[in-house]
């Protein structure tokens, strides 16, 4: 219990630069689709970020942070309406889980990172069946495109 409670503890105190190793330009080029994702490092206590997605002639993008939320490091998703808070549950070394069990989907986002490769990931339910989508990036310079197929 009590080691519980100082994991805990250790959670709610994470500052938001403690993620600067998801600071980059990170592109995944997969099946004619490309997503470049943007982090920029720790400033003011949040991490910015932005990605777009290319799929043929459709053309998405959607902005999220990190930041502290209510005293605990979370990741915010801010579509069109409101935002979606997911607190963080654990971070080890270059691995972060965030959880909203309120959220329709996802209810977990997490990011992990080995060398140059960034890996995203969410999962959930819906309908009462486990679902998972993942994105594998790779380290790239700014603004760099996926090549053309």
């Amino acid at each position: 219990m009590l080691i519980s409670l100082l994991a805990a503890a250790q959670i709610v105190a994470t500052p938001a630069s403690e993620l600067n190793w998801i600071a980059g330009y990170w592109l995944s080029c997969n099946n004619g689709r490309e997503v470049a994702e943007y982090w920029s490092d720790e400033r003011g206590g949040v991490l910015f970020g932005t990605t777009v997605n290319l799929n043929g002639d459709r053309v998405s993008s959607e902005r999220t942070v990190f930041t502290t939320v209510e005293g605990r490091l979370s990741f915010v998703y801010e579509p069109t309406g409101p935002n979606v808070i997911f607190p963080m549950t654990s971070l080890d070394g270059q691995r972060a889980v965030f959880e909203n069990l309120e959220n329709d989907f996802p209810q977990r986002v997490i990011y992990s990172r080995d060398g140059n490769v960034l890996t995203g990931r969410i999962e959930g339910t819906i309908d009462g069946q486990e679902r998972s989508m993942e994105w594998t990036y790779q380290s790239a310079d700014l603004n760099a495109r996926c090549p053309e197929s």
